[in-house]
């Protein structure tokens, strides 16, 4: 095999000004691509691999950057060449990037309509196994504090614990909230349980001084706003 065809396994085969961790001190972070950023996290790579090329097997594993996000730690372990270290490394760094999204007052993403809120959480949502209900915390101009995950299993009447989802708000000191819940089967129709349970969480929330400005089922590439329908709010 001659030299101009020979695989790249190490980062140290590349040119110098390919090396991800060259072109970041000398372009910036932002002229990086995703791969690459995990790269300079993974420091190597494995045997055929590059760092790059385990970066770009990760994501594509995973479904991108959210879907790393959202993947459990032991899988994420399980992966090729990863293990503990390395996972953890990964998921504290997109935690720190989720964490600086909500820090600063200024650049923290306002709600303004449900359409809003479910952009910040659908496409991670729509794909979990399971129902999830998480929680906005709003400040008092409808921007976000930070979204907590409360409970996890079936959201009904039964099992859900109305106390839970506005503890974090009071906690935090969050005037108003909005709750939302996946559905697996990624139908978002409604069901009476989801109902009910927003006609106690609106209760609680008024004694509590907390304003339920909504509560959001996620499905499958949609959402509906029970707010929205008149569903538990009447």
């Amino acid at each position: 095999m001659n030299e101009t065809s020979r695989p790249i396994y190490r980062i140290t085969d590349l040119a110098t000004d390919e090396r991800p961790r060259e072109r970041l001190a000398h372009l910036g972070p932002q002229a990086l691509a995703n791969a690459e950023l995990l790269a300079i996290l993974l420091r190597v790579g494995v045997t055929g691999e590059n760092a790059v090329q385990v970066g770009q097997r990760l994501l594509q594993a995973f479904g991108g950057l959210a879907g790393l996000h959202r993947a459990p730690f032991e899988e994420l372990c399980h992966q090729h060449g990863i293990g503990e270290a390395k996972a953890s490394q990964i998921k504290a760094a997109i935690e720190l990037g989720r964490r600086l999204a909500l820090e600063a007052p200024e650049e923290r993403p306002t709600i303004n309509s449900p359409a809003d809120a479910a952009a910040l959480v659908a496409y991670e949502m729509s794909g979990l196994e399971q129902e999830h209900l998480r929680v906005l915390l709003l400040d008092t101009r409808n921007r976000v504090l930070d979204i907590v995950e409360v409970y996890k299993g079936s959201v009904n009447s039964a099992q859900v614990h109305v106390g839970e989802v506005f503890k974090p708000a009071i906690r935090r000191g969050a005037p108003a909230v909005i709750v939302l819940h996946n559905h697996p089967s990624g139908d978002p129709t409604p069901s009476p349980d989801d109902v009910a349970v927003t006609r106690a969480m609106l209760q609680a929330g008024k004694l509590l001084d907390i304003d339920l400005l909504d509560h959001m089922v996620i499905g499958q590439g949609r959402w509906v706003s029970l707010k929205e329908r008149g569903l538990g709010f009447a």
